[in-house]
């Protein structure tokens, strides 16, 4: 491991707290030591305060910060005089303790201090760092820790047992670290959670903390405990295991009570973990740190039934929980199938993401360990204690109101542009995780968020949908929400001129693709949690047909009809789907500025009068068109299908 230190780079940064933020994000660089906000750092500073009095300060990440992205804003300050009141009571529960630190910020609006706040303020130096670093949560978690990380690292680190973070970790950290630092002391080691290091400076702090963690790194080099390539491995190719993998999600689901994603790896290194042949021991021992507290259930057959998984969580909380306690999710979060590789579960792409990196670091301590001797993590007495704290558990109970697509997936056609990227937008917005298809490729760049993937997809082509859908389950692991846009718009042509070829080429883009879509897309959203929702993009030309556009109001009419026996026929399972007929929607990309000046101009017009040639003298864009698609897939249009429904701002014709 390597100083990332820069002094050019750490000149931009001023004051002790701006120098604070820089080594802070240098080690939010690294996610082998610290992962999707995990770890914390702090600093001590002398500051003169309204009344001119001074007082000592702690600088301390705040709860919902990310090393790798922290600001100034992002660290609470914490009168340090109480915090080592706070540590010399005999007990205090973790709800006081949370209390207290709020008390004694000098800033309401800085974000909660970190539930280490004491243990930060207790130790005796200016700067703090502290990590979960890969290789040494490796090396503690092995029967012999103890005694390997005496052997690499002597007097320079005090060592403290396992105890949970919070009150009770400070308080022995206060007794030990009195008993063991000395004048050689640069760090602590906490078996099984982690590493501090100090320093007068944020250069020393930070870089002994790249020492100590290069030392922990050899030791596991030298014994050949480090991760090794794996051979490739090509996942199975089975049809039945994407549609498993979307009865899965169904049954995850229903046994949570809400809509879950699902993520799959199948990645040479997930595939070969997966494999192993000690899996069903290795991947039930729990958590390489408690921060890190997942379940993992291997599922030998993928697609088998949960409810014995589920009877025995349900039991088992019983026995240890007190009533007050609110149940966490009853799902597995990892689920390993030998031939599919891993899925992860979230409520959102983000927590499936999540679980999947951490996951992918387990796996890493996991053989690290294994190569030591064996796994050993915490006992599941210390892991259902983490799970069930009172801290994560005011979480749960403070709660609010989650968007109204939380954990539904939805597939959107002409998603890279105007309506359909309008759709993406509005989907996004209320919390689905998203898949855009679209012929162009600058649909996979639309956005960088583990919320949406975009598939380069040519509608045209069966075989390209069906990939499509196969990419879909595995990387979100069903669908929910269907919204059919993609579409053209060819060149007004009288039917005296019309080629049989500009005929067909209409219909296999705007009603063909779209039979096929339906007709793939039906056995996922058969297995929808709250049923299946489509919306279908249609026209103005359905009920009020132009001239010269013969190709496109037919393909448009056609595929009304389709929607409407798809409509009867799919009620039974409970999926409904309705059209949205727009009318001069300008903001895409066939209006520009050159055809609308023309337009316009044919009908004497103003561009403006033009865009707004309706009963209500309104502009429909996109976005409209959009809002009113995502809001037909909610609950308010929950007993309405076969619908057909207008927004042209009132077209004279079809009135």
């Amino acid at each position: 491991m390597k100083s990332l230190w820069d002094d050019q780079e750490a000149a931009k940064y001023q004051g002790d707290l701006g120098l604070r933020v820089y080594t802070s994000r240098l080690l939010g660089r690294d996610p082998s030591l610290v992962l999707h906000g995990g770890g914390n750092t702090s600093v001590k500073i002398r500051e003169t305060n309204i009344v001119g009095e001074e007082e000592d300060i702690l600088y301390v990440k705040g709860s919902g910060w990310d090393l790798a992205t922290i600001e100034e804003p992002g660290f609470s300050p914490v009168r340090i005089p109480h915090l080592l009141k706070l540590v010399s009571l005999d007990s205090l529960s973790d709800p006081q303790m949370v209390n207290e630190l709020k008390t004694q910020m000098t800033r309401a609006s800085a974000p909660s201090p970190s539930v280490e706040t004491i243990l930060h303020g207790i130790l005796p130096y200016k700067y703090v760092d502290h990590t979960h670093a890969d290789a040494v949560v490796t090396i503690t978690n092995t029967e012999e820790g103890l005694e390997r990380i005496k052997e690499i690292y002597g007097a320079r680190v005090v060592i403290i047992p396992y105890i949970m973070p919070g009150f009770d970790l400070a308080r022995l950290c206060a007794q030990q670290f009195a008993a063991q630092a000395g004048e050689n002391t640069v760090g602590m080691v906490l078996m099984n959670h982690g590493i501090f290091s100090f320093g007068e400076t944020a250069q020393q702090s930070y870089e002994r903390m790249i020492e100590l963690v290069g030392q922990a790194e050899d030791y596991l080099r030298q014994h050949h405990a480090v991760p090794q390539p794996v051979p490739e491995k090509k996942p199975v190719k089975d049809k039945s295991l994407v549609s498993n993998l979307a009865t899965l999600r169904h049954q995850l689901s229903t046994t949570a009570g809400f809509p879950v994603i699902m993520m799959t790896q199948q990645d040479a290194k997930s595939l070969n973990f997966a494999q192993r042949e000690d899996l069903e021991t290795i991947s039930q021992q729990g958590p390489a740190t408690p921060d890190h507290v997942i379940r993992t259930k291997r599922v030998p057959m993928l697609g088998q039934n949960l409810d014995a998984y589920t009877e025995a969580y349900q039991a088992y909380f019983k026995a240890h929980a007190s009533p007050d306690h609110i149940m966490l999710d009853l799902v597995p979060r990892v689920i390993i199938d030998s031939d599919l590789g891993i899925c992860t579960v979230g409520k959102t792409a983000k927590a499936a993401k999540i679980v999947a990196d951490i996951y992918d670091h387990t796996i890493d301590v996991i053989e690290g360990a294994t190569c030591l001797g064996g796994y050993k993590a915490l006992s599941p007495k210390e892991i259902f204690a983490v799970e069930y704290w009172d801290l994560e558990q005011a979480k749960l109970r403070k709660g609010g109101t989650p968007p109204i697509f939380t954990g539904e997936i939805a597939l959107v056609t002409g998603a890279a542009s105007g309506i359909g990227k309008a759709c993406v937008d509005s989907l996004l917005k209320r919390g689905a995780a998203v898949v855009g298809l679209d012929i162009n490729a600058d649909i996979e760049q639309l956005y960088s968020r583990p919320d949406f993937y975009g598939i380069t997809c040519d509608i045209t082509d069966e075989k390209a949908i069906i990939q499509a859908l196969e990419k879909t389950m595995l990387k979100f692991g069903g669908l929910d929400l269907l919204i059919l846009n993609a579409g053209i718009f060819p060149p007004g042509c009288a039917i005296a001129n019309l080629s049989t070829s500009a005929w067909q080429k209409v219909m296999a883009i705007n009603l063909d693709a779209n039979l096929v879509l339906m007709r793939e897309c039906h056995p996922f959203l058969k297995l929808a949690p709250k049923g299946g929702r489509v919306v279908v993009i249609g026209s103005k030309n359905v009920p009020a047909p132009g001239p010269g556009a013969a190709a496109y109001s037919a393909s448009k009419a056609a595929l009304n009809q389709l929607t409407r026996v798809a409509a009867l026929e799919w009620g039974q399972d409970n999926i409904r789907i309705n059209s949205l007929h727009p009318n001069a929607v300008f903001d895409t990309g066939i209006w520009n500025e050159e055809v609308l000046n023309a337009r316009a101009k044919h009908y004497g017009l103003s561009v403006q009068e033009y865009k707004t040639d309706n009963v209500l003298k309104v502009e429909v864009t996109s976005h409209d068109v959009a809002e009113l698609a995502v809001a037909m897939c909610t609950p308010l249009f929950a007993k309405t299908t076969a619908a057909q429904i207008p927004i042209d701002g009132g077209n004279e014709r079809v009135i």
